[in-house]
Parts: structure tokens; sequence; C-alpha cells
């Protein structure tokens, strides 16, 4: 799936779809032109001068027109609600105002706080984002990328992407790519995210501070970066307190589904050694699937074991009390995520964002 954010529906020829209410003395004729597609040709019409000349003037280049001129279309772009369509001046100027996100599994909320964060902070830029979902699939992840080049985009902002022949080809050609939340599986390259690593270690500082020496800890079986830092993080610093390495239960299940996940991990933690008192689910959605199994267990969380998530997912507060999270700002990751590929895009060099997670008290 891709969809076009930050602008309505418009035709590539210059064409922008407008509607609304007339502005205070806008004629009867010009609220008619407001409710249909308002274009150069439509400016030019009202003001009864050349296209070329609209478009010079729209584009900050008046040339001979005169003053009076100007301020004629000038008043005419503003009566008749004109704004010229990005894309079509990108694609035609081979200078585009258009980056592109490509993210996995856009069900999952941390993703589309994400998507929103970066989308509003583009749009403020003057750019418009292309949002694809990648289903964590290499071939779409692929097809996306051939397909995002074919129409000219500015950029790649990569979320929680992962290792493919075309992310190989675009980097070796010097695409600009920001890789968000999960780092380069190639290695290298600009980088927004959180410190995962600290985020473990402060999830395990918060289990011994609640009297939990002996926590246990769920992962995806496809433990790409991010989530496997967590989970590192986390054993290291029971280690290092103190916690014997042997007696720290891990457990993993395949699929793409975090929910699920977490659900299957639990019952094979479970079924190996029973409910720790304590549990590390290195996202919410896995920890989501944890209560659902201590919920037909008749377990009480958090009496009974308590459950600590990764995200801090803004539904939690309605839908999962019970629930401990580390908060990560996805607010926040849209103006990183411009401020590295105005980086790429000028020829700057980047580095690795961290951006700073909220620990539990």
């Amino acid at each position: 799936m891709a969809v076009l954010a930050g602008f309505a529906p418009a035709d590539g020829g210059g064409r922008w779809e407008v509607g609304g209410r007339m502005a205070p003395g806008t004629t009867a004729k010009a609220g008619k032109l407001r409710q249909e597609a308002v274009s150069l040709a439509t400016v030019a019409r009202e003001t009864g001068v050349s296209m070329s000349t609209v478009s010079r003037i729209v584009n900050g280049k008046s040339g001979r027109a005169s003053a009076a001129t100007v301020a004629r279309v000038a008043e005419a772009i503003e009566r008749l609600g004109y704004r010229p369509n990005p894309v079509g001046r990108a694609l035609r100027r081979r200078a585009s105002r258009v980056v592109a996100m490509l993210a996995p599994n856009l069900d999952n909320p941390a993703m589309a706080a994400i998507a929103v964060s970066t989308e509003a902070a583009l749009r403020a830029a003057g750019y418009v984002m292309i949002l694809c979902d990648t289903h964590d699939r290499p071939e779409l992840q692929d097809d996306y990328l051939q397909a995002m080049r074919d129409q000219f985009v500015a950029g790649y902002v990569m979320v929680s992407a992962v290792r493919s022949r075309g992310l190989e080809q675009a980097l070796g050609r010097g695409d600009p790519v920001v890789f968000v939340a999960r780092r380069n599986p190639l290695g290298g390259g600009a980088y927004v995210g959180i410190d995962n690593r600290a985020a473990g270690a402060d999830a395990a500082d918060f289990m011994l501070a609640q009297g939990i020496d002996r926590p246990a800890v769920l992962m995806a079986a496809q433990n790409i970066s991010s989530t496997a830092e967590r989970a590192a993080g986390f054993v290291e610093r029971l280690v290092a307190r103190g916690v014997p390495e042997s007696e720290i239960r891990r457990a993993s299940a395949p699929g793409l589904s975090h929910i699920e996940i977490g659900y299957a991990a639990a019952r094979i933690l479970v079924g190996a050694g029973g409910w720790p008192r304590g549990l590390l689910c290195v996202s919410d959605l896995i920890a989501y699937g944890a209560y659902r199994l201590a919920v037909e267990s008749r377990l009480e969380i958090p009496r009974d074991c308590r459950l600590v998530g990764v995200d801090g997912n803004a539904l939690n507060r309605w839908i999962a009390p019970w629930l401990s999270s580390i908060r990560i700002p996805y607010e926040s990751f849209g103006g990183h995520v411009l401020e590295q590929l105005r980086l790429l895009w000028s020829g700057a060099a980047t580095a690795e964002i961290h951006v700073p997670h909220e620990a539990l008290p």
C-alpha cells in the first residue's frame, strides 16, 4: 500500500483541486471557479495575460511584467485560491519536493506515530510525503524503492528497513536515505532513533527497584537490531548488577505481528518454567500478547507479574493501564528526520541521532 500524504489529489499539469467557502467580496463567478480545478490557465484567463507570464510571476520571475500586472496576477491567485502542484512541478524540473517513507506494518501504532511526525515536519518545510507499507518484506521494499525512484523523489525515509538488493543499490548510487527506528541493515548511514541498549538497561533497573531479581524477557525470533539491542541492554544491566545470566529466562516466537509473537513467546516461557515476577517485552504490542495469555491463565497483572514494554503507546492509558512502558517520543522524530535529509541534500556529513527516551519512574 502506498499513500500520498500532505496535499490534495491533482493531475500532473499544474492543476490543483480547490474547494471551500468564498472569501468576503468574492464574486459568484470566482466562487464557481473555486469549486473547480484552478490552474495557471484559469489565472491567465481571469487576468487577461499569458500563461507564461503567470508562470513566471508564480515562480518569482516577473521579467518584463509591469508592477500593475504583477499585482493583478497576485490578486487573482489569492482570490481564486490557486496553489501550484508540487509533484507536477517536481516532475517537470526534476527537482522534487516529494519524500518517500517506507515503513513496515502500519497497523503498529509506533510506525503510524513515526509517519505522522515525519509527514508534519516535511509538510511544514514545503515537502510532501508518499507513505509505503513494506510489510517487512525485502521484495516489496525493493518494489517501492524502484517505484519511488521512478517518481523522482528527493529522498527516502526507511523505517525499520530490511536488507535487500534494492536498498544496496540505492545506497550505492548515493541516494539520500535516512534510517529510522532500526539502523541500516547494511551498516552506516544517517539514523534517527533511541539508544535501545540504554532503554533495556533502564527496564532492568526498574525491575530490580521493584524487588524483581529474576525477570525474564520476550522477543521476536526475527530479532532485528532495535529490539535485539533492547534485550541485550536488559540482560547486560542485570548481569552487571549481580543477576546470573543463566537465570535470566528468554523466549521468542516467529512472525511479524508483535501481538501474536507476545502471546506465543509467553506460552513458551511459561510452559518451560512458569510465570516470572517480571517480564520485559521488547515492544508494547508484545506486552499486549503476553497480557492476553496472563488473563487466560487467571493471573492478575501487575500484582502477579510486572509487564514492562517499550514504546509508550498513547493508547496505553486507555486500554493497558496495567503496563509499565518506556516511552519513545515519536512525535519528535520528524524534525530530526528532516534535519538528516537536509544534511544529505547539502552533501554534509551525518551522524546517528539518539532521541532521549523517557525512563520509568
